[in-house]
């Protein structure tokens, strides 16, 4: 049982586990900025276009009157509105991640220096010495 707890400890510190935990509470948070987003931006648009007062309530009726007991309907607008939701986390990532990996691109573009060692120094200079003579 000492022997698994270690390993539990060793596991649960390892940079990758924090990571993903660090990662899934942004989610969270990201998940509730997307949702208001949707609710209070983009549906109220679309409101405005169809002229329907909520797009999640857009169906088809199979059997039965809409609001009552035992009303079946194909629920179209929940369905278009789980495809918007969609799409908007799936650009919205898109965007971060475009961001991110422009800061990375900056980060590696950025020039290293290297200090020379002293038979380096001392190659150049005689290449440099060289190159003069041949003028």
């Amino acid at each position: 049982m000492k022997k698994f707890i270690e390993d539990f400890k060793k596991f649960a510190v390892k940079g990758n586990v924090i990571d993903l935990a660090v990662g899934v509470v942004i989610g969270g948070a990201f998940g509730k900025i997307v949702t208001s987003l949707v609710n209070d931006i983009i549906t109220p648009l679309i409101i405005t276009v169809t002229g329907k007062t909520n797009l999640a309530d857009l169906s088809i009726p199979l059997s039965g009157v809409k609001g009552e007991e035992g009303y079946v309907g194909i629920m179209y607008g929940q369905f278009f509105q789980n495809i918007i939701d969609f799409l908007i986390i799936a650009f919205s990532i898109f965007i971060v991640i475009r961001i991110i990996s422009k800061f990375k691109r900056k980060e590696e573009e950025k020039p290293v220096e290297k200090k020379l060692t002293k038979d380096q120094e001392l190659l150049i200079e005689i290449r440099d010495l060289l190159k003069e003579d041949k003028d």
